[in-house]
């Protein structure tokens, strides 16, 4: 399988409390589409930081590789050469269109306690998505070597032959048992194309990328921060089942994970999707 030229090497264990090393040393989805948005904080040297600050102006592929590649070296990854082309297409304004879109969706409801909300309901309109399905050993692995593919499918490797625009959130599809305490290895990374595509979408030139339709859709979503592998998506699963009144209205075997934010921040923003049955 090509891997999008993302190469993993070990890494610790997980301590599934978001207190120290919990992706396996792995980069994941959020990390490689956000490193330009937020820039990571100083690593002490003052050297990232500054070369962070100076992105926007200095549009040099191999400085804006070279900067990604330094960061990803913090998850124990090796960024390819020939990424140094999406990089650049992510990192930079793209005559304007560098403005990243929200995925639509109409709220319907919360459930709130004492000024907390505990989850949405909402209703996200038929839309046209670019998706992989990727079956590495772990989720972290997946949502890196996929996102890593969707990632050049926006920047150029498409029938536009054009950049398509970023949209929010990047959202990954997962499987898990019946009782909610194992994930499947099976990982769908899932990218909406923008209003601008959603009646023509590009063509992806990777033939493992498939456009698909997906149906309107209510969804049952509680946010939630820090990062995002097998242990935190599995707590997060029970959380909003837990949550909810009525469970059973819910598909209970496959989950959607959106990510929104950079997980170098301390307040890393995801959200756990619960799809209703139709």
């Amino acid at each position: 399988m090509d891997r999008g030229g993302c190469q993993m090497s070990g890494g610790g264990p997980s301590s599934g409390d978001g207190s120290g090393p919990d992706r396996h040393g792995m980069i994941t989805l959020e990390d490689l589409e956000f490193f330009s948005e937020d820039q990571p904080e100083d690593s002490g040297n003052g050297s990232l930081e500054e070369e962070g600050q100076t992105m926007e102006e200095d549009e040099n592929p191999d400085r804006l590789l070279h900067y990604w590649q330094e960061v990803a070296r913090g998850h124990q990854v090796e960024v390819s050469q020939d990424m140094a082309e999406p990089i650049q297409q992510l990192s930079t304004n793209n005559q304007g269109r560098s403005h990243r879109e929200q995925v639509p969706f109409t709220l319907l409801g919360r459930k709130e306690k004492c000024g907390e909300i505990l989850y949405e309901k909402r209703h996200y309109e038929k839309g046209h998505w670019a998706c992989i399905i990727m079956r590495e050993e772990t989720y972290e692995q997946s949502i890196c070597y996929g996102f890593m593919r969707i990632m050049r499918y926006i920047c150029q490797h498409n029938s536009l032959g054009d950049y398509l625009g970023m949209t929010l959130p990047i959202v990954t599809v997962v499987r898990t048992d019946e009782n909610h305490s194992a994930m499947s290895p099976d990982v769908t990374v899932a990218y909406y194309l923008p209003t601008e595509h959603q009646a023509q979408p590009p063509q992806p030139h990777d033939s493992d990328i498939v456009i698909e339709i997906w149906p309107a859709t209510v969804v049952y979503t509680r946010a939630f921060s820090g990062p995002t592998n097998e242990v935190t998506i599995i707590n997060q699963i029970s959380t909003l089942a837990e949550l909810l009144e009525s469970p059973g209205v819910c598909v209970n075997d496959s989950f959607i994970v959106a990510g929104y934010t950079n997980p170098a921040h301390n307040n890393r923003q995801n959200e756990i999707w619960f799809l209703e049955r139709r």
